[in-house]
């Protein structure tokens, strides 16, 4: 489970939005110097985010306004979004070149790019159409798992 505190900024009556501060983790990577992700934390360190997160186990009565809190979300969503936001678009991008080149006559370098850039266009499709799908479904929401008491940095409830 990925933890992340934030402050509550807006209440729905089926969920909360939570303002969180990026903060870089690349002070303590191997890799600090040789990673494009660094370079990209640099220059949104310490921008806010806001996020839509689920109330969980407990009632949005429970929560406030200007309320610390922490919200998480399943490891597995974040692989499973990884490799259909990043692998999807990739393999159809390959699939369209390799079919565009098998089953059409003409130039094969011609083919492939035009088979390429379609391939890609229905991998973005794709990825779109999975993101509007599941757009509300609760196993790929995060979620409120309590109030941060500021004094001792525990999770609570009210």
């Amino acid at each position: 489970m990925l933890t992340e505190s934030g402050r509550v900024v807006g209440i729905e009556p089926d969920g909360l939005w939570v303002e969180t501060i990026r903060r870089s983790t690349c002070g303590s990577c191997a890799a600090q110097k040789g990673c494009g992700h660094g370079l990209l934390n640099r220059v949104s360190e310490g921008k806010r985010g806001y996020i839509r997160v689920l109330p969980g186990e407990h009632p949005i009565d429970h929560y406030r306004i200007d309320d610390q809190v922490q919200i998480s979300i399943p490891e597995e969503v974040i692989l499973r979004g990884s490799i259909i936001a990043y692998v999807l678009p990739l393999l159809t991008l390959l699939a369209g070149a390799l079919a565009a080149v098998n089953w059409l006559p003409g130039s094969e370098d011609l083919l492939a790019a035009c088979g390429a850039v379609v391939g890609l266009a229905l991998g973005y499709a794709l990825v779109r159409w999975h993101g509007v799908r599941h757009r509300r479904d609760p196993a790929f929401q995060p979620v409120l798992r309590g109030v941060v008491d500021t004094a001792t940095d525990a999770v609570t409830l009210r």
